[in-house]
C-alpha cells in the first residue's frame, strides 16, 4: 500500500522501506509519511516492527532497501535532526539531572553557561524545577522519564522519536504525561513520531495513527482523529468519536492477539 502524498508538508517520509534480519522479514515495502508538527502514533501488534521503523528513522538500523527522508534529505545515520526518547529512561547515572538535560549539547561543543540556561528551561517545562542537582537513583521513574525527554527537547532536534516513553510508569503518571504530550505538541511546533502499545493512548494524544500488520509489516490503515482534537484534555476521552476509533481500532487488531 502506498501511503505517500504530495500535498502535504512531510517532515518525514519513510518510502518502501524493507528490513530483514537474517532469515526474518521485519519490514516489507513499508511507506509511510509523517505530517510537520503533527504527533504521529505507530500502533500494531507486539513484534511487528514497530521499534525497528523508529530506529531505521533515526539512523540506528540501515534498512534492507527502500529510503527514509527527514526534511527532504536522505537519512544515512543519526543527525541533529532527531531526538530519541528511549523506554528505558538512559540516562547517565552518574550525572545530575542537570548534566543528563544538557548532555547532548554538551556533545556539541555548546558552552557551559548556554547549555545549562537551555537545560533549565526544558526542566522547568517538564516539571521538575528544584531537582536540578538530583541524580536518577534519586527519582521516581516517571521522573526519570521526564529527565529523557527535556534531553531531548532541549537540543532543539525537529524531530523526536519516543519509543513506549510512558510505558514504564504507572497509569496516573501515564495520563499526566498523556497531558503534558499534547501540550508540547501545540506548543513545540516539532514533529512526533510515538509508538505504543496502547490503543487508548495513541486515539488520545496523535493527529495520525499509522496501524501496522504483523511481521512483515506493511500499513495496514491510516486514521487521522479529528472532531475530538481542540476539546480540552479532559474531555478527549468522554467523546463519541474517541471512543468509536478506540473500538474500530481494537476491532481490526484484536485477530493479530493470540
Amino acid at each position: 500500500m502506498n501511503n505517500i502524498s504530495t500535498d502535504v508538508d512531510n517532515a518525514v517520509t519513510v518510502r518502501n522501506v524493507c528490513k530483514n534480519y537474517d532469515n526474518v522479514e521485519a519490514l516489507r515495502d513499508l511507506s509511510l509519511e509523517f505530517p510537520r508538527g503533527q504527533l504521529t502514533s505507530i500502533l500494531g501488534p507486539s513484534g511487528c516492527g514497530k521499534t525497528t521503523l523508529l530506529k531505521i528513522i533515526a539512523g540506528l538500523l540501515k534498512p534492507t532497501s527502500g529510503e527514509i527522508l527527514v526534511n527532504n534529505k536522505p537519512v544515512t545515520g543519526p543527525g541533529p535532526d532527531r531526538a530519541f526518547v528511549f523506554q528505558d529512561f538512559a540516562l547517565l547515572p552518574w550525572a545530575t539531572v542537570l548534566r543528563n538535560v544538557a548532555f547532548g549539547l554538551e556533545l556539541r561543543g555548546v558552552a557551559k553557561s548556554e547549555r545549562e540556561a537551555i537545560a533549565e528551561k526544558y526542566i522547568k517545562d517538564v516539571g521538575l524545577t528544584d531537582f536540578e542537582h538530583s541524580y536518577p537513583h534519586e527519582l521516581s521513574g516517571g521522573m526519570r522519564q521526564r529527565v529523557g525527554l527535556a534531553r531531548a527537547l532541549s537540543v532543539d532536534a525537529q524531530v523526536l522519536l519516543m519509543d513506549e516513553p510512558f510505558s514504564a510508569v504507572d497509569e496516573q503518571t501515564r495520563r499526566k504525561f498523556q497531558e503534558d504530550l499534547l501540550d508540547l505538541v501545540k506548543n513545540e511546533n516539532k514533529t512526533f513520531l510515538f509508538v505504543t502499545h496502547s490503543i487508548e493512548e495513541a486515539v488520545y494524544v496523535s493527529d495520525q495513527i499509522a496501524i501496522l500488520l504483523p511481521r512483515p509489516s506493511r500499513v495496514s490503515e491510516i486514521i487521522r482523529p479529528s472532531g475530538f482534537r481542540e476539546k480540552e484534555a479532559l474531555n478527549i476521552r468522554r467523546d463519541p468519536e474517541y471512543l468509536d476509533i478506540v473500538d474500530r481500532i481494537w476491532a481490526s487488531l484484536r485477530t493479530y492477539v493470540e
